[in-house]
């Protein structure tokens, strides 16, 4: 069996952590819209949209590191 070098083994973390943080996110995101739109609706969009967003960027920000690597 293959041994990881520390490269990938911080890649396969970040990735983990990644899965996990967003992961945890959408499954709460529906439940925190219900409630923000309790208060406003479109608090409850922005919101949404934003998560949303931060799950694009991250791939985006990603994507520009390497490029300069």
């Amino acid at each position: 069996m293959k041994t990881l070098d520390p490269r990938d083994r911080s890649a396969a973390i970040a990735a983990a952590i990644f899965l996990l943080v967003f992961g945890a996110g959408f499954l709460f995101l529906p439940r925190a819209m219900l409630y923000l739109g309790t208060i406003s609706p479109y608090l409850a969009a922005v919101v949404g949209t934003i998560f949303v967003l931060a799950f694009f960027v991250v791939f985006w920000l990603r994507a520009r590191y390497q490029r300069h690597r």
